[in-house]
């Protein structure tokens, strides 16, 4: 492991446990009979997980002098937003899996109703969290924070995009790698593209940088959901804590599976370089953020 991995590992794994604690305020836990919910929505979004996205929050705001405490409180945000949506993807309805992050889903670990619930809890916390004063002080940037979000999650984003690979698994369409490539970028990218983004809507960035993180979301994003489709077609699930090998079992169109395993890193490969670029004008403040880039197409999980 070279010196720069380490040094990432070492700040992720910071991150994840400062968010792991602004998620630990952010879930409180109830008493009475709600409890139950809150037990479900903690178990499903305090602890564990790589924190990739609360970890672009946190970097792209430390570019522009954001406070930790808001920063930490939108990828906290975030965070449980993307929980919601693997809550929701392992249900029997959906991808029907049982493990998670190396533990029963929240529906084994549960009951179905309860998982509905609780992502849908989850989604709205989210949101509550980011109109909330205590995020920023100006309230045009809470507002831009939840439009983006909720573009970034919505039918033109996040739910549209599993609506898209739905409708490919049922009905065995072949898609050509266009059609795949914008499947990806709706169902895992703009989420992972308002995570870079969403540092500099908190520091009032001039529109140019603004831009370069998104692009540089965009490009990891995509490059991050290959990796991911890499791990399914070769790893192990002691390696990555949940079910692997899925995607040939559907017989679920991917670029792996279209390209080939040497040619989707191959094209992984480029978009890393693509998404590094992006980040020519922030000098050695972003480097992290280029070492996140080449990890996400390094990963065993």
């Amino acid at each position: 492991m070279t010196t720069e991995t380490q040094d990432l590992r070492r700040a992720m794994a910071r991150a994840a446990e400062e968010i792991d604690q602004a998620l630990d305020i952010l879930l409180p836990t109830e008493e009475g009979p709600e409890a139950r919910l809150y037990a479900a929505m903690r178990y499903a979004a305090v602890g564990g997980g790589k924190r990739l996205r609360g970890f672009l929050v946190l970097e792209g705001a430390r570019q522009f002098g954001v406070s930790r405490h808001a920063a930490l409180r939108v990828a906290g945000a975030i965070e449980m937003l993307h929980a919601y949506s693997l809550v929701h993807d392992d249900l029997p309805a959906m991808d029907d899996d049982d493990l998670r992050r190396g533990k029963p889903t929240v529906h084994k670990a549960f009951d179905e109703a309860t998982a509905i619930l609780a992502g849908d809890a989850l989604q709205t916390q989210a949101f509550l969290v980011l109109a909330q004063e205590d995020t920023h002080p100006d309230p045009a940037v809470r507002a831009e924070l939840v439009r983006c979000l909720a573009q970034a999650s919505g039918a033109r984003g996040m739910c549209g995009g599993q609506m898209l690979d739905m409708l490919a698994e049922e009905g065995g369409q072949q898609l050509d790698e266009a059609a795949i490539g914008r499947l990806q970028t709706l169902k895992t990218g703009k989420l992972i593209e308002f995570s870079a983004e969403a540092g500099a809507v908190l520091g009032k960035a001039a529109a140019s940088q603004r831009h370069a993180l998104l692009g540089y979301g965009r490009d990891l994003g995509a490059a991050f959901q290959i990796a991911d489709d890499l791990l399914d077609a070769t790893a192990t699930a002691e390696e990555t804590g949940k079910r692997t090998g899925k995607d040939a079992e559907a017989g679920k169109a991917t670029l792996v599976s279209l390209l080939g395993l040497e040619r989707a890193r191959l094209q992984a490969d480029r978009l890393v370089d693509q998404a590094k670029s992006h980040l020519d004008g922030f000098g050695e403040r972003a480097d992290l953020l280029r070492m996140l880039a080449d990890f996400v197409i390094e990963r065993r999980n």
